[in-house]
């Protein structure tokens, strides 16, 4: 493995979500009950997800999205959590009047999940101020697709400093998309591809997709791995095999991990493999992405399964 860079500066745009989670032994009957075994308030959100993963692999991270007001208990407890992960939260945009994003979560006893989340359309009109100054020290910014008012300009600004543009697609979107277009490195999700090119195979959905994009592409697939396309023939990298405990932001961990160690080595199957490692490892471990890896985990783990 390539030594790490000293300090991977990376800018995380789009949302952050407060997540409330429960874990049950099965998902209730449509009008049933169940009881819980556990129960975490933390935060959340594709950004806000891959804020924490990056952290918690030594990145120095910055986080810029769309949250409630000073009043909205939501948008604060999501602020102080990230600020305990040592993430910069001084470009957070408060927005007069608006509530923050919240999930209700449900884990089974395989780690599979259900979700209902509430995205206030107040989040929705926020833009950065000064996104050429935000992304100025970067080495790479990660960026999702569900606020796209925050994370375009972003990206458009990103891409004129030359700097690696890492997108989670997990909103189908169609091929000419400013957002998609702009970035340098796609990863979807299997849902995301399959609705935005209405193919249910994996290989064919990246072929298609790929066909109006230049950059790199790729599809995670949970424990069945990732594929990607190279040269136009589709590749695949198998999961690393755990037993599951929680999959809740193991796609987000994937994507954090894959650009802080993209922007260390240049390679990209190094970094998916690294990112497929952190993805397993959060698996693990109930709680979301307060269950991240640390790089001396990582690290450990790559090395158990050299």
């Amino acid at each position: 493995m390539t030594e790490p860079k000293a300090t991977v500066r990376i800018v995380c745009a789009g949302g952050a979500v407060q997540d409330n989670v429960m874990r049950v032994e099965k998902f209730p009957e449509p009008g049933g009950k169940v009881s819980a075994t556990d129960f975490i308030v933390t935060s959340g959100g594709q950004a806000g997800n891959a804020a924490v993963a990056m952290a918690r692999l030594g990145a120095r991270v910055t986080y810029i999205g769309a949250v409630g007001d000073e009043h909205d208990d939501v948008a604060n407890s999501i602020l102080r959590a990230f600020a305990k992960e040592n993430i910069d939260i001084s470009k957070a945009i408060r927005v007069p009047g608006a509530r923050s994003a919240a999930s209700l979560i449900m884990l089974d006893a395989q780690g599979e999940k259900m979700i209902a989340t509430l995205r206030p359309q107040g989040l929705h009109a926020a833009v950065p101020d000064d996104p050429a100054g935000t992304v100025a020290q970067a080495d790479a910014v990660m960026l999702d697709n569900r606020y796209s008012n925050i994370s375009l300009p972003i990206c458009q600004a990103a891409k004129a400093c030359g700097i690696p543009r890492v997108l989670d697609f997990d909103k189908p979107t169609p091929t000419d998309d400013p957002l998609f277009q702009c970035c340098s490195h796609v990863i979807c999700s299997a849902d995301a591809i399959r609705e935005a090119t209405g193919v249910a195979d994996l290989p064919g959905a990246l072929k298609k997709l790929g066909a109006s994009f230049s950059g790199f592409l790729a599809v995670t697939n949970g424990p069945q791995g990732v594929y990607w396309l190279d040269d136009g023939a589709v590749r695949h990298l198998d999961a690393f095999q755990v037993e599951a405990v929680d999959t809740l932001g193991a796609g987000d961990t994937f994507h954090g991990a894959f650009a802080v160690r993209f922007v260390e080595s240049r390679d990209v199957v190094d970094a998916m493999r690294f990112a497929a490692a952190a993805a397993a490892i959060k698996c693990t471990r109930f709680g979301g992405l307060m269950g991240a890896a640390t790089r001396a985990e990582v690290e450990a783990f790559l090395k158990e399964h050299a």
